[in-house]
């Protein structure tokens, strides 16, 4: 659990570092070893803005050429909380203010890191930008170099199309 006091902290601004395994914060795949967490928090006297970055290690499967590679993914996100006896509620409320009552002790920050660092996975995983994949004919990784398929016949009826894709890598 990743809990901060904030009771007895004065007006400023204060860093934090945490550092643990993926099973304390309750992420599983496709999360591997340990996460580190580095937070900013500046402190007001109704107020407290928290700026969270979180990095973990994910072992994800190229989406083009299907093969394993491991990334560090980064999740960032601002958390405000305010301190009042009063919730007012609106319909134009944003997800990331949290209304805390005045008398809080410790903020616990474990499941909005959690939250964040699942939204974080990507939904296109890619080994690399230049990732070439797999030939649709063969299967062959054409990250190793061209495969041994024919080139199909195109449709007559596709040949201005292509020809307009050539004018345009020649230019």
């Amino acid at each position: 659990m990743i809990k901060i006091k904030v009771s007895n902290l004065s007006n400023g601004y204060y860093d934090y570092d945490f550092e643990g395994k993926i099973s304390e914060i309750e992420v599983s795949d496709p999360y591997i070893g340990n996460y580190k967490t580095k937070l900013g928090l500046t402190k007001f006297d109704n107020q407290i803005i928290l700026d969270a970055a979180t990095d973990i290690i994910a072992n994800l499967i190229c989406d083009r050429c299907n093969k394993e590679f491991h990334s560090v993914i980064t999740s960032k996100y601002r958390m405000i909380y305010l301190f009042t006896q009063k919730v007012e509620h609106s319909e134009n409320e944003k997800l990331d203010v949290v209304y805390l009552h005045p008398e809080t002790d410790k903020i616990d920050l474990t499941e909005d890191i959690r939250d964040y660092a699942l939204l974080a996975v990507p939904m296109k995983r890619l080994c690399s930008e230049s990732c070439k994949g797999l030939c649709p004919n063969c299967g062959a990784d054409l990250n190793n170099g061209p495969c041994d398929c024919r080139e199909e016949k195109i449709d007559p009826r596709w040949e201005p199309l292509q020809k307009l894709k050539l004018k345009n890598k020649l230019n």
